[in-house]
Protein backbone atom coordinates (compact mmCIF):
# COMPACT_ATOMS: atom_id res chain seq x y z
CA UNK A 1 0.00 0.00 0.00
CA UNK A 2 2.68 2.26 -1.05
CA UNK A 3 2.10 5.28 -3.35
CA UNK A 4 3.59 3.37 -5.98
CA UNK A 5 0.37 1.16 -5.88
CA UNK A 6 -1.52 4.30 -6.34
CA UNK A 7 -0.01 5.77 -9.28
CA UNK A 8 0.08 2.19 -11.06
CA UNK A 9 -3.63 2.29 -10.25
CA UNK A 10 -4.53 5.69 -11.05
CA UNK A 11 -2.50 5.33 -14.83
CA UNK A 12 -4.71 2.50 -15.32
CA UNK A 13 -8.05 3.99 -14.37
CA UNK A 14 -6.71 6.70 -16.90
CA UNK A 15 -5.74 4.24 -19.38
CA UNK A 16 -9.09 2.04 -19.23
CA UNK A 17 -11.14 4.66 -18.91
CA UNK A 18 -9.80 6.38 -22.10
CA UNK A 19 -9.66 3.36 -23.86
CA UNK A 20 -13.02 1.91 -23.39
CA UNK A 21 -14.63 5.39 -23.80
CA UNK A 22 -13.32 6.19 -27.37
CA UNK A 23 -13.64 2.28 -28.21
CA UNK A 24 -16.91 1.44 -26.47
CA UNK A 25 -17.52 -1.71 -28.87
CA UNK A 26 -14.45 -3.05 -27.37
CA UNK A 27 -16.46 -4.20 -24.13
CA UNK A 28 -18.92 -5.60 -26.90
CA UNK A 29 -16.67 -7.32 -29.19
CA UNK A 30 -15.49 -9.20 -25.94
CA UNK A 31 -19.09 -10.09 -25.16
CA UNK A 32 -19.35 -11.19 -27.92
CA UNK A 33 -16.83 -13.90 -27.90
CA UNK A 34 -18.58 -15.35 -25.08
CA UNK A 35 -22.70 -14.48 -26.18
CA UNK A 36 -21.59 -17.15 -28.97
CA UNK A 37 -21.05 -19.88 -26.65
CA UNK A 38 -24.54 -21.81 -26.43
CA UNK A 39 -25.34 -24.99 -24.60
CA UNK A 40 -28.07 -27.36 -25.89
CA UNK A 41 -31.03 -25.43 -25.10
CA UNK A 42 -29.79 -23.05 -26.91
CA UNK A 43 -29.16 -20.65 -24.17
CA UNK A 44 -26.90 -17.99 -24.80
CA UNK A 45 -23.81 -16.88 -22.54
CA UNK A 46 -24.61 -20.42 -21.41
CA UNK A 47 -21.29 -20.73 -19.34
CA UNK A 48 -23.77 -18.63 -16.73
CA UNK A 49 -25.16 -21.45 -16.09
CA UNK A 50 -22.63 -23.99 -16.34
CA UNK A 51 -22.43 -25.93 -12.60
CA UNK A 52 -18.81 -25.29 -11.78
CA UNK A 53 -18.26 -21.67 -13.00
CA UNK A 54 -21.46 -20.82 -10.48
CA UNK A 55 -19.69 -23.05 -7.66
CA UNK A 56 -16.31 -21.13 -8.03
CA UNK A 57 -18.22 -17.81 -8.18
CA UNK A 58 -20.64 -18.83 -4.96
CA UNK A 59 -17.04 -20.36 -3.15
CA UNK A 60 -15.19 -17.12 -4.33
CA UNK A 61 -18.26 -14.90 -2.59
CA UNK A 62 -17.30 -16.21 0.45
CA UNK A 63 -13.61 -16.14 0.62
CA UNK A 64 -14.54 -12.49 1.59
CA UNK A 65 -17.03 -13.29 4.09
CA UNK A 66 -14.16 -15.83 5.48
CA UNK A 67 -11.29 -12.98 5.78
CA UNK A 68 -13.18 -10.33 7.30
CA UNK A 69 -15.17 -13.00 10.09
CA UNK A 70 -12.15 -12.76 12.60
CA UNK A 71 -12.32 -9.06 12.18
CA UNK A 72 -16.03 -8.93 13.02
CA UNK A 73 -15.68 -11.38 15.77
CA UNK A 74 -13.17 -9.63 17.71
CA UNK A 75 -15.21 -6.34 17.68
CA UNK A 76 -18.52 -7.78 18.54
CA UNK A 77 -16.35 -9.78 21.53
CA UNK A 78 -14.82 -6.69 22.90
CA UNK A 79 -18.30 -5.11 22.56
CA UNK A 80 -19.69 -7.62 24.29
CA UNK A 81 -16.73 -7.81 26.93
CA UNK A 82 -15.35 -4.02 27.18
CA UNK A 83 -12.71 -4.43 29.44
CA UNK A 84 -10.96 -7.59 27.58
CA UNK A 85 -7.96 -7.12 25.38
CA UNK A 86 -9.27 -7.46 21.81
CA UNK A 87 -8.48 -10.80 19.88
CA UNK A 88 -7.37 -8.91 16.93
CA UNK A 89 -5.42 -5.24 16.48
CA UNK A 90 -8.34 -2.76 16.76
CA UNK A 91 -6.54 -1.16 13.44
CA UNK A 92 -6.91 -4.54 11.81
CA UNK A 93 -11.04 -4.40 12.79
CA UNK A 94 -11.70 -1.41 11.64
CA UNK A 95 -8.97 -1.26 8.65
CA UNK A 96 -11.12 -4.77 7.47
CA UNK A 97 -14.15 -3.84 8.39
CA UNK A 98 -14.91 0.08 7.23
CA UNK A 99 -12.86 -0.99 3.54
CA UNK A 100 -15.19 -3.93 2.85
CA UNK A 101 -18.24 -1.78 3.93
CA UNK A 102 -17.57 1.13 2.16
CA UNK A 103 -15.94 -0.29 -1.56
CA UNK A 104 -17.97 -3.46 -2.22
CA UNK A 105 -20.80 -2.04 0.33
CA UNK A 106 -21.30 1.69 -0.07
CA UNK A 107 -20.21 2.35 -3.16
CA UNK A 108 -20.68 -0.41 -5.34
CA UNK A 109 -23.55 -1.79 -4.14
CA UNK A 110 -25.22 1.35 -2.58
CA UNK A 111 -24.46 3.42 -5.22
CA UNK A 112 -23.26 2.54 -8.58
CA UNK A 113 -24.81 -0.53 -9.36
CA UNK A 114 -28.32 1.28 -8.58
CA UNK A 115 -27.74 4.76 -9.90
CA UNK A 116 -25.66 4.39 -13.05
CA UNK A 117 -28.02 2.81 -15.40
CA UNK A 118 -25.78 0.42 -17.43
CA UNK A 119 -27.59 -2.71 -18.85
CA UNK A 120 -25.51 -6.00 -18.31
CA UNK A 121 -24.51 -7.77 -21.50
CA UNK A 122 -27.10 -10.16 -21.26
CA UNK A 123 -29.65 -7.67 -21.26
CA UNK A 124 -28.21 -5.34 -24.25
CA UNK A 125 -30.31 -5.67 -27.61
CA UNK A 126 -27.03 -7.36 -29.58
CA UNK A 127 -27.61 -10.15 -27.87
CA UNK A 128 -30.96 -10.49 -27.74
CA UNK A 129 -31.84 -8.38 -24.60
CA UNK A 130 -34.19 -5.54 -24.12
CA UNK A 131 -31.59 -2.24 -23.69
CA UNK A 132 -29.79 -0.48 -25.46
CA UNK A 133 -26.14 -0.73 -24.91
CA UNK A 134 -24.23 2.04 -22.92
CA UNK A 135 -19.98 2.77 -22.69
CA UNK A 136 -18.93 2.70 -19.51
CA UNK A 137 -18.89 6.57 -18.52
CA UNK A 138 -22.92 7.23 -19.41
CA UNK A 139 -24.69 6.52 -16.92
CA UNK A 140 -28.57 6.86 -18.45
CA UNK A 141 -29.03 3.53 -19.49
CA UNK A 142 -32.25 2.20 -18.75
CA UNK A 143 -31.29 -0.35 -16.15
CA UNK A 144 -33.76 0.09 -13.18
CA UNK A 145 -31.20 -1.91 -10.79
CA UNK A 146 -28.77 -3.94 -9.81
CA UNK A 147 -27.08 -2.65 -12.81
CA UNK A 148 -23.84 -3.49 -14.67
CA UNK A 149 -21.52 -0.54 -13.77
CA UNK A 150 -19.68 -2.18 -11.71
CA UNK A 151 -19.46 -5.81 -10.47
CA UNK A 152 -20.55 -5.82 -7.09
CA UNK A 153 -18.57 -9.42 -7.09
CA UNK A 154 -15.47 -8.44 -8.71
CA UNK A 155 -15.13 -5.69 -5.72
CA UNK A 156 -15.95 -7.98 -3.11
CA UNK A 157 -12.66 -10.07 -4.66
CA UNK A 158 -10.90 -7.09 -5.09
CA UNK A 159 -10.88 -6.15 -1.30
CA UNK A 160 -9.10 -9.30 -0.70
CA UNK A 161 -5.96 -6.72 -0.72
CA UNK A 162 -7.15 -5.15 2.15
CA UNK A 163 -6.13 -8.44 4.22
CA UNK A 164 -3.28 -8.59 2.22
CA UNK A 165 -1.69 -5.40 3.06
CA UNK A 166 -1.16 -6.59 6.82
CA UNK A 167 0.10 -9.84 6.26
CA UNK A 168 3.36 -10.66 7.50
CA UNK A 169 6.03 -8.74 5.50
CA UNK A 170 7.93 -12.16 4.25
CA UNK A 171 4.27 -13.06 2.64
CA UNK A 172 2.82 -10.05 1.61
CA UNK A 173 4.30 -10.01 -1.91
CA UNK A 174 2.57 -13.64 -2.23
CA UNK A 175 -0.76 -12.30 -0.41
CA UNK A 176 -0.82 -9.83 -3.13
CA UNK A 177 -0.49 -12.07 -6.19
CA UNK A 178 -3.04 -13.86 -4.32
CA UNK A 179 -5.71 -11.34 -4.75
CA UNK A 180 -4.66 -9.95 -8.01
CA UNK A 181 -5.19 -13.62 -9.26
CA UNK A 182 -8.21 -14.11 -7.31
CA UNK A 183 -9.71 -10.51 -8.57
CA UNK A 184 -8.93 -11.23 -12.45
CA UNK A 185 -10.22 -15.02 -11.96
CA UNK A 186 -13.78 -13.82 -10.71
CA UNK A 187 -13.63 -10.92 -13.10
CA UNK A 188 -13.37 -13.69 -15.89
CA UNK A 189 -16.02 -15.59 -14.43
CA UNK A 190 -18.57 -12.54 -14.49
CA UNK A 191 -17.39 -11.74 -18.40
CA UNK A 192 -17.84 -15.36 -19.18
CA UNK A 193 -21.28 -15.28 -17.98
CA UNK A 194 -22.53 -12.35 -19.82
CA UNK A 195 -23.25 -10.35 -16.61
CA UNK A 196 -20.40 -7.86 -16.56
CA UNK A 197 -18.57 -6.12 -19.51
CA UNK A 198 -14.73 -5.70 -18.83
CA UNK A 199 -14.57 -2.20 -18.22
CA UNK A 200 -16.82 -2.94 -15.36
CA UNK A 201 -14.82 -5.43 -14.16
CA UNK A 202 -11.90 -3.07 -14.40
CA UNK A 203 -13.16 0.11 -12.77
CA UNK A 204 -14.68 -2.22 -9.86
CA UNK A 205 -11.11 -3.47 -9.17
CA UNK A 206 -9.52 0.41 -9.64
CA UNK A 207 -12.53 1.62 -7.19
CA UNK A 208 -12.04 -0.77 -4.39
CA UNK A 209 -8.39 -0.57 -4.85
CA UNK A 210 -8.21 3.11 -3.89
CA UNK A 211 -11.04 2.74 -1.18
CA UNK A 212 -8.36 0.38 0.18
CA UNK A 213 -5.06 2.24 -0.66
CA UNK A 214 -6.71 5.81 1.19
CA UNK A 215 -8.10 4.02 4.56
CA UNK A 216 -4.80 2.23 4.66
CA UNK A 217 -3.19 5.50 4.58
CA UNK A 218 -5.54 7.48 6.88
CA UNK A 219 -5.35 4.42 9.51
CA UNK A 220 -1.37 3.26 9.20
CA UNK A 221 0.42 5.98 7.62
CA UNK A 222 -0.50 9.32 7.24
CA UNK A 223 1.07 10.92 11.05
CA UNK A 224 -1.87 13.72 11.10
CA UNK A 225 -4.56 10.47 11.04
CA UNK A 226 -3.11 7.61 11.70
CA UNK A 227 -3.84 5.71 14.78
CA UNK A 228 -2.60 3.26 17.09
CA UNK A 229 -4.47 -0.27 18.36
CA UNK A 230 -4.70 1.01 22.42
CA UNK A 231 -6.72 4.38 20.96
CA UNK A 232 -9.40 2.22 19.14
CA UNK A 233 -9.63 -0.30 22.03
CA UNK A 234 -10.11 2.38 24.34
CA UNK A 235 -12.80 4.17 22.42
CA UNK A 236 -14.79 0.90 22.29
CA UNK A 237 -14.25 0.40 26.01
CA UNK A 238 -15.71 3.77 26.17
CA UNK A 239 -18.56 3.04 23.90
CA UNK A 240 -19.50 -0.23 24.80
CA UNK A 241 -18.98 -0.21 28.83
CA UNK A 242 -21.76 1.90 30.47
CA UNK A 243 -24.35 0.14 28.52
CA UNK A 244 -22.45 -3.45 29.35
CA UNK A 245 -22.55 -2.08 33.04
CA UNK A 246 -25.99 -1.01 32.91
CA UNK A 247 -27.03 -4.64 31.11
CA UNK A 248 -25.32 -6.66 33.64
CA UNK A 249 -26.44 -4.37 37.07
CA UNK A 250 -30.20 -5.07 35.94
CA UNK A 251 -29.54 -8.96 36.37
CA UNK A 252 -27.04 -8.47 39.35
CA UNK A 253 -23.74 -8.40 37.99
CA UNK A 254 -20.32 -6.99 39.38
CA UNK A 255 -18.28 -4.55 37.34
CA UNK A 256 -15.66 -6.46 37.27
CA UNK A 257 -11.70 -4.91 37.46
CA UNK A 258 -9.73 -4.63 34.86
CA UNK A 259 -7.70 -7.84 33.83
Amino acid sequence: MNRAGLIVALVIALAAGLVFGLYPQLDLAVARHFHAYIDNNHNAFAWRIYPPLMLMRDVGIWVSTALVAPAVAALVIKLVRPRHKMLVPGRAVLFLIVTLALAPGLLVNGILKDHWGRPRPIDVTQFGGQYAFMPWWDPRGRCPNNCSFVSGDVAGAAWTVAPAALAPPQWRALAYGAALVFTAGMAMMRVMAGGHFVSDTLFAALFTFLVVWLAYALIYRWPRTKLTDQAIERALERFATPPHDFIAGLFGGKRKSEP
